[in-house]
């Protein structure tokens, strides 16, 4: 119980030495080696003539940063959800939330080509909230469809339907090239403009999973605990479910779809930092941008000198991770 107790503040402490090393792995690697009085040079006398420099301030930099804000936008989305489900499978890339964004995303490309990034960020927020309301809609609809394998096979069904028909959109209308890299979540093209963008949106998102951390934990003992304790459960959920669609949406806009996060992070979380969600969410935010980080460091050198799609990377780990739920926890809600 006490290593339950100082775990997360380890894990917490370390996080801004680990975060600045990783950083410096991804800037030092990939398909140019760049040296560390480069990096240094770059940012204490920048030379916009320089390829080395322009490569780490456009490039690598806003890469990095983006995959850490990803991760742990994911993490945590993923984190309240199966918190407030009390869903062992649930996760914003499995409930249809990232493949509403895109269906979004791919909209706005079709009917206005020319719209600013604030536009693109809007549009995916609406996607992730309608690809939520759909899934969690229909649930309520169906016989036991709240249960983790019935939600974790609508959301997947959902979220097929939503990205099928966006595919097939973006073809018709010619738009593939475009939109082909938020299938793809390619996040060397990172755009340094939408993350500034996002960071009001995350600040939000981010500051309510905090702030209704305490009242998840009492979710997750199930929805008669925390009436008992006085808890209007419905608010609870309702702003559980603004701060999944703010930093999924976020996600997607600056990235793509990216699977697998939301689900194997918040396991590892709650592993670590024990029943708590006052720990598990700032644990889950350090731990999946760190992990996605790693996850783009190593999707460098699979192919190389070719970029590989991070989402190859989290899937070759996410899959049998879902697998394995299913088998051992995917039968009931969680206790």
């Amino acid at each position: 119980m006490r290593l339950k107790r100082t775990l997360p503040v380890v894990i917490l402490g370390m996080a801004p030495a680990a975060i600045v090393l990783l950083i410096l792995a991804s800037i030092l690697y990939g398909a140019k080696s760049i040296t560390a009085a480069e990096v240094w040079n770059s940012i204490t006398a920048f030379d916009p003539d320089n390829v080395d420099h322009q490569i780490i301030i456009t490039s690598r930099l806003p890469r990095v940063i983006g995959a850490l804000l990803i991760g742990a936008f994911l993490a945590v989305s993923g984190a309240l959800m199966q918190g407030m489900t009390r869903n062992y499978l649930a996760s914003p890339s499995i409930m249809g939330v990232s493949d509403g964004s895109v269906f979004a995303v791919t909209l706005c490309m079709v009917f206005l080509p020319n719209a600013s990034p604030n536009l693109y960020i809007t549009s995916s927020l609406i996607g992730s909230a309608l690809g939520t309301a759909i899934v969690f809609g229909l649930a309520w609809l169906i016989p036991n469809g709240l249960s983790p394998v019935k939600l974790a096979i609508l959301g997947s069904i959902i979220g097929t339907f939503l990205s099928g028909t966006a595919h097939a959109m973006s073809t018709y209308f010619q738009v593939s090239q475009n939109i082909s890299f938020w299938y793809n979540a390619r996040l060397h093209q990172m755009d340094p403009e939408l993350i500034r963008l996002s960071i009001p949106f995350a600040l939000v998102g981010l500051t309510l999973a905090l702030l209704i951390s305490k009242y998840i934990s009492a979710l997750s003992l199930g929805e008669e605990v925390a009436q008992g304790l006085g808890i209007r459960t419905w608010i609870i959920k309702a702003l559980a479910i603004l701060a999944t669609v703010l930093l999924t949406g976020i996600s997607v806009a600056l990235a793509g779809k990216i699977a697998f996060v939301g689900l194997i992070i918040p396991h590892i979380a709650r592993f670590l930092s024990g029943v708590d969600y006052r720990w598990i969410i700032p644990v889950s935010g350090v731990l999946g941008g760190l992990f996605l980080a790693a996850c783009d460091i190593a999707a460098r050198f699979i192919n190389y000198p070719f970029e590989t799609p991070v989402g190859v990377v989290t899937s070759l780990i996410g899959v049998p991770f879902f697998l394995y739920l299913i088998k051992t926890r995917g039968g009931a809600q969680r206790e």
